[in-house]
């Protein structure tokens, strides 16, 4: 009987089948240095590409920042030319205000009726004058009631009297003022909080006046 030795034969397949796994393992890892690097010199050109674009973005910045500064400094130049045109225009209408509030009173006055005494305090003004009868002082309030200087215009007595032989109705009256020709006397008080200013309805009805007038006198 012929006796064959096959262990020579299997170590050869066995070396040959290890060195092919070698090979391979070689070849994967080889591939894979391949990609990771490839990999790398992608992302490391992005990233110089993105340097280059930061700094052409950065030089740009500082070839504009002298514009940029001339429109901050025209900027911060007009704010305060407005703010002074703002102070000066409020100065104007408060010096024209009483002017008009003057001149109001001035054109309101019948004939035969004199001021003598005129206070303002407050947004509230007060009159003392004297008339020649209660007709001339109902026309008076009648008047002051139309304006638009003036609002709850309210007669708060009258009393005869004899002045250089003759007699005379002195009379006192109170009224808010609201000047729309400049700011209020006043800052107006948050609605709802106690004394807080409401429009008030202005009556144009000279027998309103004349009944005030009935009942002081």
């Amino acid at each position: 009987m012929i006796r064959i030795n096959l262990l020579p034969v299997r170590e050869a397949r066995r070396k040959a089948d290890l060195r092919q796994q070698l090979l391979l393992i070689g070849v994967s890892a080889g591939v894979s240095l391949v990609v990771a690097f490839g990999a790398h010199q992608i992302v490391r050109r992005e990233i110089a590409g993105a340097q280059q674009r930061a700094a052409q973005l950065d030089a740009q910045l500082k070839q504009f920042k002298p514009q940029q500064d001339q429109v901050d400094a025209y900027k911060a130049k007009k704010a305060d030319i407005e703010q002074k045109l703002s102070v000066i225009s409020r100065l104007e209408k408060s010096r024209s205000g009483p002017v008009h509030i003057l001149d109001e009173l001035a054109s309101r006055t019948p004939e035969r009726v004199w001021l003598t005494r005129l206070t303002a305090e407050n947004g509230q003004i007060h009159l003392e004058g004297m008339s020649l009868d209660n007709e001339l002082v109902a026309l008076f309030l009648t008047s002051l009631n139309d304006s638009k200087y003036f609002t709850d215009v309210a007669l708060k007595g009258t009393e005869l009297k004899l002045v250089d032989s003759l007699k005379l109705n002195t009379f006192k009256i109170e009224a808010k003022l609201d000047s729309p020709d400049g700011p209020p006397v006043v800052a107006p008080k948050p609605a709802g909080a106690p004394g807080a200013r409401r429009p008030a309805a202005k009556p144009n009805s000279a027998q309103t006046a004349r009944g005030a007038v009935g009942k002081e006198g």
